[in-house]
């Protein structure tokens, strides 16, 4: 049985948020690794020339922490 109560405009926007940097971040190394892949293009403007590797680690991990602290506050405000 599904919720009737709606989500909240924080969990909407971590939860976005935490696709995108997660999404990107992923494309971004396979865009690294393999050369042809180039899904979130607009992402690589915040890697810094020379570390794009990192900075799309970095994405992932921000990204997945993102979306454990939204869960979490949606979880805590719907309690």
């Amino acid at each position: 049985m599904t919720s009737t109560s709606p989500k909240s405009p924080l969990a909407t926007v971590t939860g976005a948020l935490c696709f995108i940097l997660t999404v990107g971040g992923a494309s971004g190394l396979l865009h690294e690794w393999l050369g042809w892949i180039r899904f979130m293009g607009f992402l690589r403007l915040l890697a810094p020339d020379g570390y794009e590797i990192y900075s799309y680690v970095v994405m992932i991990a921000l990204g997945v922490a993102v979306g454990v602290a939204g869960d979490a506050l949606a979880r805590r405000g719907s309690a």
